[in-house]
């Protein structure tokens, strides 16, 4: 039975996903269907978390806007993400970065990784 659903998970994944990790600052491609025209609409920030493995694997992406901190959670393997571009590659010591919410302006920053 664990050989059926490991052979449907991996049927499900896509092929080539970038490498990215946490701490990295990402934009996210994502289509939207408005009636009946499709667009791709960008969400660009810094990715705080992933979770899961396989199909259900999640990241979790941070971006202020309007002085509002908006997180957004995307599914990797969703056929509604078109594209996922690597920009900067962060330097933390973290698997999670939930202590950026309560930072404001320059304390919120991530180091680039060289």
């Amino acid at each position: 039975m664990a050989n059926i659903m490991d052979k449907i998970n991996s049927e499900q994944c896509k092929a080539e996903v970038p490498e990215f990790n946490i701490g990295d600052t990402v934009q996210v491609h994502t289509k939207i269907i408005e009636g009946e025209t499709e667009r791709t609409q960008l969400f660009k920030g810094i990715v705080i978390a992933r979770k899961g493995s396989g199909v259900q694997e999640t990241f979790t992406v941070r971006k202020v806007a309007f002085g509002n901190g908006i997180e957004r959670v995307f599914p990797i393997h969703s056929p509604r993400v078109a594209k996922i571009e690597v920009e900067r590659k962060g330097k933390v010591r973290r698997a999670k970065l939930y202590y950026l919410r309560d930072k404001v302006g320059k304390a919120a920053r991530v180091k680039e990784r060289r």
